[in-house]
């Protein structure tokens, strides 16, 4: 398995986190939000970003998929909910990066079905090419084109995750 040289460096990435806290910070003044970090993937991006936010803010997490290996199977399962009501709240869904689409047009239908008072969605990468499903971002990191690709928290096969950086992957023959 090769990862490859950078694709976006820590730096690269921790400017965009910072350039994406302010942008929230800004749309949310005066209110309090409620951030839904999509695990596994989101983790260090949700970690970073949620530090930089400056708002009164809670925090929850869910854990969905929808990948075997690199392949999107279509179907999102839900292996942990939330565990905060989320009715007539300001809820800020971060994810780690958007391929179909699937689940988190799934994740956001579902919680828009518990009547918050609003829902957005701040993804680290968009991979818009590969988009299936109809779903409007509010935030968005980095638009990358339709490559496999780890690190900051991404994996394959649950490795490669701890990577400061984020980098092509290429699963050697």
């Amino acid at each position: 398995m090769i990862t490859g040289k950078p694709f976006l460096t820590a730096e690269q990435i921790q400017k965009k986190v910072r350039e994406l806290a302010t942008k929230i910070s800004e749309d949310y003044k005066g209110k309090e939000l409620l951030s839904v970090g999509i695990l596994k993937g989101a983790f260090m991006f949700f970690s970073d970003i949620v530090k930089l936010i400056q708002v009164p803010m809670d925090i929850d997490f869910l854990i969905a998929s929808s990948y075997t290996k690199t392949q999107s199977t279509g179907k999102v399962t839900i292996h942990a909910d939330l565990r905060l009501d989320i009715k007539d709240r300001h809820v800020m869904l971060i994810e780690d990066i958007i391929d179909t689409g699937i689940t988190l047009k799934y994740i956001k239908d579902m919680l828009l079905a518990r009547n918050p008072a609003s829902l957005k969605t701040c993804v680290f990468l968009d991979k818009i090419e590969r988009r299936k499903a109809d779903i409007h971002l509010d935030y968005v990191g980095f638009e990358i084109p339709n490559e496999y690709v780890v690190g900051y928290g991404l994996d394959y096969e649950n490795k490669f995750r701890n990577l400061p950086y984020i980098s092509i992957f290429k699963k050697s023959t």
